[in-house]
């Protein structure tokens, strides 16, 4: 009896951080958008890389951040005045990680507002992105140290863990930025693999993560009804460093408290596609010696429109493949499951 109580806890807590991440962002969102046009901060239709025709505010990062603060500021509340939620739920460190995370989260999202209002140079931007890991992991001590494997048992990092952390930071944040060409897409996709992380972190009852992404996904399913095509608001990058930032820390957090690969392997899996997107277009800008952070045409989703599928097609067949993706991650990280991950 103790169990199923502990259990339908941490659902509710669950489902109210979600549902309180989507309201606020819903709400908020409208607002940005008046916001963002009076201060005229929007994208142009002036090259042939844009695929939307008409001017269209980017600061959707904001009410996405809005949503998530809001929801974790208050799941934070309720964990300070609870101590059954602390005592089951949370613990200490816990708590100090969620303050490392909304500060680093913080920061990151400012790098990225920065780029959408003034315009920063790649090189710029990817130094701000490295010295935010760096204290994420020098002051807050969001590190991989290791993980289990199948058949190989922990394989501890040594020497190599700052280095792999710093490279799992940024690889994550510039996936999920490289990704954001079309309406719609990464909101999309942050709502599967939160969805999907959150439903593998219960079952390895790391509350912390499930938590922080109820967050991640809340905000984003209430920012998808104006972001998706054709959108009345794209999220920019503050949106997209935010996201990458987040499901970067929230796999690192699943690291702390059980050493295995699921942590690190589920926001890959999901996330595949993205992933090896980035990956093929960096090695092509190598092959080419073209500058790694510039935009072009050269990604996947681009491809997809020009052999003649729309955003919207294009859009949701990527959700799938990242759906099916997020299934074969539930399917094999289940309890009892064959633990593949």
């Amino acid at each position: 009896m103790h169990r199923a109580f502990f259990d339908i806890n941490i659902y509710w807590l669950c489902a109210l951080t979600f549902a309180l991440a989507a309201f606020t962002c819903a709400v908020v969102t409208p607002l940005v958008r008046r916001m963002a046009f009076a201060v005229g901060v929007f994208d142009e239709p002036d090259d042939d890389r844009r695929v939307h025709t008409q001017p269209t505010p980017r600061l959707g990062g904001v009410a996405i951040f809005i949503g998530f603060m809001l929801a974790l500021f208050a799941m934070l509340e309720v964990a300070l005045n609870n101590n059954f939620v602390i005592h089951h739920y949370l613990g200490t460190r816990d708590l100090a990680q969620i303050i490392g995370l909304l500060f680093g989260a913080t920061l990151m999202l400012g790098v990225g507002l920065w780029d959408d209002i003034m315009g920063m140079r790649p090189q710029t931007k990817f130094l701000a992105q490295f010295l935010i890991a760096l204290m994420m992991i020098v002051l807050y001590q969001f590190t991989i140290l290791g993980f289990s494997l199948p058949r190989v048992g922990y394989v501890s990092l040594g020497l190599l863990a700052v280095p792999f952390s710093l490279f799992w930071y940024l690889g994550m944040v510039n996936a999920i930025n490289f990704m954001d060409g079309l309406d719609g897409l990464v909101t999309g996709v942050a709502l599967i693999a939160s969805v999907t992380m959150v439903i593998v972190s219960w079952w390895h009852h790391q509350y912390l993560v499930a938590i922080t992404m109820c967050a991640l996904g809340g905000a984003a399913a209430g920012f998808l009804p104006f972001n998706y095509n054709p959108a009345r608001i794209f999220m920019g990058d503050g949106g997209s460093l935010f996201i990458g930032f987040v499901l970067a820390s929230a796999a690192v957090m699943g690291t702390e408290k059980v050493a295995v690969g699921i942590s690190l392997l589920v926001p890959l899996l999901v996330l595949a596609l993205p992933i090896f997107d980035t990956a093929r277009v960096i090695v092509q800008r190598l092959g080419k010696r073209a500058p790694l952070f510039d935009a072009d045409r050269s990604h996947m989703h681009h491809r997809l429109l020009d052999v003649g599928l729309s955003q919207r097609q294009v859009v949701n067949l990527i959700y799938l493949v990242c759906f099916v993706l997020g299934a074969i991650a539930i399917v094999l990280s289940r309890p009892g499951g064959p633990h593949v991950l």
